[in-house]
């Protein structure tokens, strides 16, 4: 039981930045985001990454950490080099 909860939070706070990769993805860009959240986010997730690989066997935790690294990615990417043909194109 204790385990079904970890991987249902772990899911459910992992797929939390979906909507923001997706939105960045079809808009082709990620303007609404600020630095600064962006890079404590990306900071964030790296320590706390670390921290669950190297202390524990949470494997739902880890997980948790990649998924939403990997939608952070994204978002990023959006962010730093966005697309010249989305419709709002801001440089």
């Amino acid at each position: 039981m204790v385990e079904a909860l970890g991987w249902i939070g772990s899911i459910l706070f992992s797929l939390a930045a979906l909507s923001q990769a997706v939105s960045s993805w079809k808009q082709g860009h990620s303007d609404g985001l600020t630095w600064g959240l962006l890079i404590l986010w990306f900071l964030g997730e790296i320590m706390t990454a670390l921290y669950v690989a190297l202390t524990s066997v949470s494997i739902p935790l880890l997980a948790n950490y990649l998924i939403n690294f990997s939608f952070l990615l994204v978002i990023i990417k959006f962010k730093m080099w966005p697309r010249s043909d989305n419709v709002n194109s801001h440089s």
